[in-house]
């Protein structure tokens, strides 16, 4: 039965791949009625990333599948690809920019063109085949643009977090530096894969993870603690992923306090997808897989978010930054294949437990 409803649900999202190689999103506020399709990378890479790791527990049909999705979501990663043709990526088209693409105002201001990201680079790396070369550049890039590079430190975290030495979410000189614990997560994720050297910006970006999880932050200021994701869950889950896919002795004492967290979170969680991120990081931290009812799973998708925006999160003004967390200065994003995936990665456990 799981092995049937996994292929059903790998095919569904292959059938959501458009033309071009993408997955649908789109971007709203519901608190103004502002809704727009989006055009970004990050929704496809992190779709097959999670499907790829996937692949060795899927059905031979499946497998084909994924094999599918993969060729034709790479085909399109080049247009996302540093304006400049340098290996880094953005989370919208660069040449021309089509920031806030398909929106009639933010789209016209420079302000609003956000620079490269580790988050979406992460994401396009793990999805495709660097070179050894590439990964080189890539951890040399990284140095460039973390917290205290060009004298430039980051501002808007706790007081003993400044000195860290930690990578930023962004690669542009102009932008303030930041700290997102999921983005981190991500392209830690990057450079254990492929096993890039590791130096005190790991470390400390490490030191960043473990910290926001003793200090209980992370509950209490989930969005202080990770701007563009802002939810406990999401955190947990990527702190998850990373953990159980390599030996990381750093965070190993966070263990249980992210398994008692995470299982209390999951007995208030409403959304089915909610409850779907918090059971998978249940097992990858090495506890049976909760249950979860999937009958009409769907239903679910559309008060789930997986990733948002925050208008003013890249200002380093205390005064702007208190109003950040509010929903009116917030975009969230939706993505219905991206759903779909978390459903399967679920699944793929539940069918390797049987």
């Amino acid at each position: 039965m799981d092995a049937l409803l996994i292929d059903a649900i790998t095919q569904r999202i292959a059938d959501l791949q458009d033309e071009t190689g993408l997955f649908a999103s789109f971007r709203h506020n519901k608190t103004v009625f502002y809704q727009r399709p989006d055009t970004n990378v990050f929704f496809t890479a992190v779709t097959v990333f999670t499907l790829q790791n996937l692949v060795v527990t899927l059905p031979s049909q499946s497998r084909e599948l994924v094999d599918r999705i993969t060729q034709r979501a790479t085909a399109a990663y080049p247009i996302f690809r540093n304006k400049d043709g340098l290996n880094t990526y953005n989370f919208w088209p660069t040449r021309p920019s089509q920031h806030f693409s398909n929106g009639y105002i933010f789209r016209h201001f420079e302000h609003f063109r956000i620079p490269d990201d580790i988050d979406d680079t992460a994401m396009v790396y793990l999805t495709t085949t660097p070179t050894p070369a590439d990964g080189l550049w890539l951890k040399a890039k990284l140095a460039q643009h973390v917290n205290g590079s060009r004298e430039n430190w980051i501002k808007n975290t706790y007081p003993e977090y400044r000195q860290l030495r930690a990578y930023s979410t962004w690669f542009g000189k102009n932008m303030g530096i930041d700290f997102d614990a999921c983005a981190l997560s991500n392209i830690l994720y990057c450079i254990y894969q492929y096993n890039l050297s590791r130096d005190q910006h790991d470390a400390d970006s490490l030191t960043y993870l473990r910290a926001i999880v003793e200090s209980g932050r992370y509950l209490s200021d989930p969005f202080q603690c990770a701007p563009h994701y802002a939810r406990t869950s999401l955190i947990i889950y990527h702190l998850a992923r990373l953990m159980a896919a390599f030996d990381v002795p750093e965070l190993a004492p966070i263990r249980p306090r992210l398994v008692a967290d995470a299982q209390r979170l999951l007995s208030q969680a409403h959304n089915r997808l909610e409850q779907i991120l918090l059971a998978t990081a249940l097992c990858r931290l090495g506890e049976p897989l909760p249950s979860v009812n999937l009958k009409d799973i769907e239903q679910d998708f559309d008060t789930f978010h997986f990733f948002i925006a925050g208008l003013l999160t890249a200002y380093q003004q205390p005064w702007l930054r208190r109003f950040a967390n509010r929903p009116l200065m917030q975009m969230r994003w939706q993505c219905e294949a991206h759903c779909w995936a978390l459903v399967a990665e679920y699944v793929g456990n539940k069918y390797v437990e049987v």
